[in-house]
C-alpha cells in the first residue's frame, strides 16, 4: 500500500507542474495584460483630467513610467525567471499577492470561502440525502409509473440550466413579476449581526433558498440514476439469487446483501466530492444571486488578467484535486477489500 501511495505523490509533482507550466506559457501570449491595463487606465485618466496611482497625467505615459509599472508587476524579468520564482513560492505554499485587490491570495480565497462553502455543502448534502434513496426507490420499482415519473422529473431537472432555474425562481418568487417572497441578493440581511440566534438561522436559510434550488435542481440526475443502475447491476448477480433461494426475505435481500455492494461507487466517490464542496464555485449562479464568492473570483481575476489570484488558485484547486483523487482510490481498497494496489496501478 505504501508503495501505491508514494508512486501516486511522486506522479503528482509532474502532473502540477504541467498544468501550471501550459497556463503560464498561455499567459505570455494573452494580450491586455496588467501593464497594458493600467497603461489604459492612465490614458482615460488623462482624457478626464484626473491622475491616477499618483501618477502627473499631463505628462503623458513616457518610458520611465512604462518600466516603473513593469517592475512593479515582475514583468522586467525574462520569462524564465519569473516561471522558477513562481515555483519557488509555490514550493512554500506562498501564493503571492494580487495586482489589482491589494491582498494576499491566501487572503482572498479565506475571503470568499464562506459563499462557496453554502453554496457546495448544501448542494452536496441535498444531492445525496434525495438523489441515494429515490434511487433506491426507483431501482425497486423498476419499470413502474412511479420510476417512469420521477426520471421525467429529474432529466427535465438536468436538462435545464442552473441559470435559467435561477433567473425563473426570481421572476417568480423574487419580485420579478409575481411575488416577493425570497430576498435578491447575498447571504445575510443587512441587521444580520442584531438578530437572535434563531433569527440568524431562519435570515440564512431564507437568503440560501433559491440559490441552492437552482444549484441543487441539475445534480439529482447523476446521483439518482447512478445509484439505480448500481442497484439493477447487483440485483442481477449471482449471490443475489441464492440468497433468494434460501428463502431469505427480499427486505433482508435488499438491505443486507445488495446495499452494501451497490453503493460501492458512490461511497469511493464521496470524499472527491465533499472536499470539492468547499471549493465549489458557480459563476452563474454568485452573478445571479450576487454572492461573492471563489466564481465570481476566479472569472474577475481572468478577466482583469490578474495572474497571481489566477495561477495562485489553480495550483491550489489542482493540488487538492490531485490529492481527492488519491483519496477516492484508496477508498476503493478499504471499502471492498477485493480489490488489490496492484490492479489500481494497471
Amino acid at each position: 500500500m505504501w508503495s501505491y501511495i508514494l508512486k501516486r505523490l511522486l506522479l503528482m509533482i509532474p502532473t502540477l507542474l504541467g498544468v501550471l507550466t501550459i497556463t503560464f506559457a498561455v499567459i505570455q501570449f494573452v494580450p491586455g495584460g496588467p501593464v497594458e491595463q493600467v497603461v489604459q487606465e492612465l490614458r482615460k485618466g488623462q482624457e478626464q483630467g484626473a491622475r491616477p496611482f499618483g501618477l502627473r497625467a499631463h505628462t503623458g505615459i513616457d518610458p520611465q513610467q512604462l518600466a516603473q509599472l513593469k517592475a512593479l508587476y515582475g514583468f522586467d524579468k525574462p520569462p524564465l525567471t519569473r516561471y522558477v520564482q513562481m515555483l519557488g513560492r509555490f514550493a512554500r505554499f506562498d501564493l503571492g499577492d494580487s495586482y489589482f485587490r491589494h491582498q494576499s491570495v491566501w487572503s482572498l480565497i479565506v475571503s470568499k470561502l464562506p459563499v462557496s462553502i453554502s453554496i457546495g455543502l448544501w448542494t452536496f448534502f441535498l444531492s445525496y440525502l434525495i438523489s441515494v434513496p429515490l434511487g433506491i426507490a426507483k431501482a425497486v420499482r423498476n419499470g413502474s409509473p412511479f420510476d417512469v415519473g420521477t426520471s421525467l422529473v429529474v432529466l427535465v431537472g438536468f436538462a435545464i440550466p442552473d441559470f435559467v432555474l435561477g433567473v425563473l425562481l426570481l421572476v417568480l418568487f423574487g419580485g420579478g413579476s409575481f411575488w416577493q417572497i425570497f430576498p435578491l441578493r447575498g447571504l445575510t440581511s443587512d441587521d444580520f449581526a442584531q438578530l437572535s440566534l434563531i433569527g440568524k438561522v431562519l435570515d440564512y436559510l431564507w437568503h440560501i433558498a433559491l440559490p441552492i434550488t437552482a444549484s441543487v435542481a441539475g445534480s439529482f440526475a447523476v446521483v439518482t440514476m447512478l445509484t439505480k443502475n448500481a442497484f439493477l447491476d447487483e440485483v442481477r448477480r449471482q449471490y443475489v439469487l441464492t440468497a433468494r433461494a434460501k428463502g431469505l426475505s427480499e427486505r433482508t435481500v435488499l438491505w443486507k446483501h445488495v446495499f452494501r455492494n451497490a453503493l460501492l461507487p458512490l461511497i469511493v466517490g464521496f470524499p472527491a466530492a465533499f472536499i470539492g464542496a468547499f471549493f465549489t464555485g458557480s459563476l452563474l449562479i454568485e452573478t445571479l444571486f450576487s454572492l461573492d464568492g471563489l466564481g465570481l473570483l476566479s472569472y474577475e481575476s481572468v478577466v482583469r488578467r490578474d495572474y497571481p489570484v489566477v495561477l495562485g488558485t489553480l495550483y491550489l484547486f489542482t493540488l487538492i484535486g490531485l490529492a481527492t483523487k488519491l483519496i477516492s482510490d484508496l477508498c476503493y481498497v478499504w471499502v471492498d477489500p477485493r480489490i488489490q494496489f496492484e490492479q489500481l496501478e494497471r
